[in-house]
Parts: C-alpha cells; sequence; structure tokens
C-alpha cells in the first residue's frame, strides 16, 4: 500500500526540484554504494527460486537495518522507525550536494521537512535543516529547540537554529524580499522577514548549501498577489513569489501549486506534530488580515477557485515581467550615447514598461536604494523624457539627482 495522497503530493513536489538541482549540481555517485554483486535477473541460470530469492531479499535487508540502528543507539543519535508500508533501509547514505530546509515548525515547512527527509536520501543528496529563532514571543528559543529536534529526528543533518534581531520599523527599509509588495518602509512583519533571509543566507553561505527549500504555498502565493494589488505595485509585484529566486537560485519553493491544506494532511497523516504561530491568527498584522478576512470575503463573493485563479495571475504576471525585463535589458546599450549617458530621443521611442525598467535600472546603478525607489520616483524622472517643460533637477533617494541636460538625462549621487 502507497502513502497517503497528501504525502505522495508533497513527496512528489519536492523530488522534482531535487532533481533539478541534480541536474546543476551534478555529481558522480547519486547511489554511492551499489551492492558489488549483483544477483541473478529473472529468467537467468542459476536464479533462485521466487520466494527464496524474495526470503534473501528480506534477510539482507533487516540485518541492515538492524545493524543501523545499533549503530545510532551506541551513538546517542536518534533512531527512526519506517512508516507503515514504506521498505526499510532502501536509501543508501548520500554524498551530493547539501540541500537545507527552512523550518518554523508550522505544518507547510514540517510538511517540506518531511518530504525533504524521504526524498534526498534516494537521490544522493545531503538533506539539513534550520529555523530562525526571531525572539518576538515569550519562549521562542525553546520552540526553536523543539524544531531542531523534529528535524533532526527525521534523519536532517546539520541542523541548527538561528536567533535574530528584529528591526524596528524605524531602523531601515525593505531591501526587495520574497513577498514583493513594492517599496516601503519596513513594518513588523517586513522587518522580522528581512531578519530571518539574512540568517538563511549566512548559513548556506557557511554551510555550502547548493539550495534552501521554502514551504510557501499557493494559498501564500494568492495573499502576496493580494498585497501587491492593494498597494497599487507594478506587475513584477502581481507575480508573486518566484518557484526559484535569490542569488544562484539558492531559495526553492516546491510548494506553490499545493494548498495548504494539502501540507497539514500531510502531517496529519504521518502523525507529525506540528506548531501554529499566533502570529497567523493576530488580526494586528495585514497578511492575518486577508487570510482570515479578506480571502474568506472574496471566495464567499465571488465563489470557490479564487485562490487558484490569483496563483494563476501570478505566473501570468511573471511571464509577463521577465519578457519585458529581457527587453529592457537588450535595449540598455542602446538608448546610451558615446558618453554613457541615457539619450532622452532614444528612450522617448521606447514602450513605457520598458522605458521605465530601463529608467529604474539606471537609477539603482547611479546610487538609489533599491529598496527606497517608488515607482513615483521613477515616475518623476520618467517626465523629463516624456514631458520635458525645462523642469529643475529631481531630488532622489541616496542622494542621487536626475536632470535633463542638452537632450540626455544625466544622473549623479551626491
Amino acid at each position: 500500500m502507497g502513502p497517503h495522497p497528501a504525502v505522495a503530493a508533497i513527496r512528489l513536489a519536492v523530488r522534482r526540484v531535487l532533481n533539478d538541482l541534480l541536474a546543476e549540481h551534478p555529481h558522480p555517485h547519486p547511489h554511492p554504494h551499489p551492492h558489488p554483486h549483483p544477483q541473478p535477473l529473472a529468467g537467468q541460470p542459476g536464479r533462485p527460486p521466487r520466494a527464496e530469492l524474495l526470503e534473501r531479499v528480506g534477510r539482507a535487508t533487516r540485518a541492515g537495518r538492524a545493524r543501523q540502528i545499533r549503530a545510532r543507539a551506541a551513538s546517542g543519535a536518534p533512531v527512526q522507525v519506517p512508516a507503515p508500508g514504506e521498505a526499510p533501509g532502501a536509501a543508501p547514505p548520500a554524498e551530493g550536494p547539501l540541500v537545507l530546509v527552512a523550518c518554523s515548525g508550522g505544518a507547510d515547512s514540517m510538511a517540506l521537512a518531511s518530504a525533504l527527509a524521504f526524498e534526498a536520501p534516494r537521490l544522493g543528496i545531503r538533506a539539513g535543516g534550520i529555523t530562525v529563532d526571531h525572539g518576538l514571543q515569550y519562549g521562542s528559543d525553546a520552540r526553536a529547540a523543539d524544531v531542531v529536534a523534529r528535524l533532526t529526528a527525521l534523519g536532517l543533518d546539520p541542523v541548527e537554529s538561528a536567533a535574530v534581531r528584529v528591526a524596528a520599523a524605524s531602523d531601515r527599509t525593505a531591501h526587495g524580499a520574497p513577498y514583493a509588495g513594492g517599496a516601503r518602509r519596513v513594518g513588523p512583519e517586513a522587518a522580522a522577514r528581512d531578519a530571518r533571509y539574512a540568517a538563511l543566507d549566512e548559513a548556506a553561505e557557511r554551510l555550502g548549501a547548493a539550495a534552501v527549500l521554502l514551504g510557501h504555498t499557493r494559498d501564500d502565493q494568492a495573499e502576496t498577489v493580494l498585497l501587491g494589488l492593494a498597494r497599487g505595485s507594478g506587475i513584477r509585484s502581481l507575480s508573486g513569489m518566484a518557484a526559484v529566486s535569490g542569488d544562484s537560485g539558492r531559495y526553492r519553493r516546491p510548494f506553490l501549486q499545493l494548498d495548504r491544506q494539502t501540507a497539514r494532511t500531510a502531517c496529519l497523516a504521518q502523525s507529525l506534530p506540528v506548531w501554529d504561530d499566533p502570529h497567523n491568527t493576530d488580526p494586528a498584522y495585514t497578511r492575518s488580515r486577508l487570510r482570515h478576512e479578506g480571502l474568506p470575503a472574496l471566495e464567499k463573493a465571488l465563489g470557490k477557485g479564487v485562490v487558484e485563479a490569483l496563483a494563476r495571475t501570478a505566473q501570468l504576471s511573471r511571464d509577463d515581467a521577465d519578457a519585458l525585463d529581457a527587453w529592457a535589458a537588450r535595449e540598455e546599450a542602446a538608448v546610451r550615447d558615446e558618453t554613457g549617458e541615457l539619450d532622452c530621443a532614444r528612450l522617448y521611442a521606447l514602450p513605457a514598461a520598458v522605458r521605465r525598467r530601463i529608467l529604474r535600472r539606471a537609477l539603482v546603478a547611479a546610487g538609489a536604494p533599491g529598496g527606497s525607489l517608488f515607482a513615483r520616483h521613477v515616475e518623476e524622472v520618467d517626465r523629463l523624457i516624456t514631458g520635458w517643460r525645462g523642469q529643475r533637477a529631481i531630488n532622489l533617494p541616496g542622494k542621487v539627482e536626475a536632470r535633463r541636460q542638452g537632450g540626455r538625462l544625466v544622473l549623479r549621487q551626491g
């Protein structure tokens, strides 16, 4: 009997991501310890009767598993007992790339951790985990220690807990996080997210991880699209979270096509304990209100299928945004003159969506912080090209100044 359908779904999603990683980070021995003496196959001379062959395999499997259990018990490491219906000892030791799972202890990330622990050894991949203690709730350190114990019990290694300091809203501005909703001052949710990703980046670099898996689901994607829409953000924000993001594609989101209930059902089917963060139901947080009030109201008014439609919108928007970004990158060199300045006439001839992308890239290159550069800033600079009436220079974040001079757009810092 196979695994529960929800368990099968999460494992398949993780397996696909791990296969992609193997293609990107190949290693010479995907199955490091093959049997040194292959047995005769069916129909070959010398093959023992079927019953005897099955008994041989069973004895070898049980003996090997017993040796593993004795060795782990002697070392003080946790002993894993196979789930009902799963073959014990099926996975050889992994020697391939290291993949980490970011786990809060909630249903989504625990389901992801369990799927990674099951699939990674079968593909020759090393699997580890990290949990981040934001220090925002009483007893958060004990909660982080409990998550470390759960991940270790799943067989993940290495497993770490990272304690972070969440900056106050007035300390700094967002740096372009996965829940993109346009540039804005950092609130408590964004500040926690920034601190979390900084900790994940540090751990991945220190441990040499090829990727970090994140448990964002289709429901999370729908919420992100709605937040971007409410803020009046552009098409890049409406594209939601990417399946692959971060430096060198570090972050992978296997569950973007799965709903939140599938992950929770998978945990129940495997008797995995989960922790429900009280912040996720606290109406003080925008995303919590959207999750428990906004989306249900939309589904009541529009009918079921709103989450799936929003996730589909995210993918369509991402395809369009990627195409426009590529177009802008190709045109950027062509709109500069021999001195490297932007030529206003050449910029004017481009579609607005392409031109504004080029302007934003140029402003960031000139020293304007990307997280502080709002759409209105880019629009003001765009008017120097499309609505030129002798305007004065425009002061921008990062002490960048934009002025039109002799038919050129001149950007200077300081």
